[in-house]
């Protein structure tokens, strides 16, 4: 799987993660920054990735994530983290 399948796989992950309304309002929308941040074609690949897994690390810390949410920003993550290399 190359690069930009790669990333078309995470930005599909976050919108699932932006249109959960069991989900709270400020990780929609820290979501929602991320997927502006990955597809800004301005910045380079790893820039972008970089900005994006440290908004989904701080939205993981957040109390009031509901269990399958956060276990969302993992995969995102973890999938952010193979993008980047």
């Amino acid at each position: 799987m190359d690069t930009e399948e790669k990333l078309q796989q995470v930005i599909s992950v976050l919108d699932q993660l932006t249109e959960d309304t069991s989900v709270p309002r400020n990780i929609r929308r820290g979501a929602s920054e991320c997927k502006v941040k990955l597809l800004n074609r301005k910045e380079a690949l790893d820039v972008r990735t970089a900005g994006a897994i440290y908004v989904m690390d701080d939205l993981a810390n957040d109390p009031n994530i509901p269990l399958h949410g956060r276990t969302l920003i993992w995969n995102i993550i973890s999938q952010l983290e193979q993008v980047k290399q």
